[in-house]
């Protein structure tokens, strides 16, 4: 079976047009799985707490006992 000029580029006509919609379908899937992986990272990240973060810290402090002073009066008559 031979085939014409016509029907030979007709048939790879049809077979780019498949793989171009076959492209596109792939992008779409790809975009899409991205944008999903994307998302569940974000959530995740903002669902947890960041490490590390503030801690409070409550400490009582005791006076220190004072040496008396000496001190100096003078009278004078």
């Amino acid at each position: 079976m031979t085939l014409d000029r016509e029907a030979l580029t007709h048939r790879r006509a049809r077979r780019r047009r498949r793989s171009i919609a076959w492209r596109w379908v792939a992008v779409a899937v790809l975009f899409v799985c991205t944008f999903a992986v994307g998302l569940a990272l974000g959530e995740a990240l903002h669902d947890n707490p960041t490490p590390g973060g503030q801690r409070t810290t409550e400490r009582t402090l005791r006076p220190l006992a004072i040496a008396p002073q000496t001190i100096t009066v003078t009278v004078s008559r």
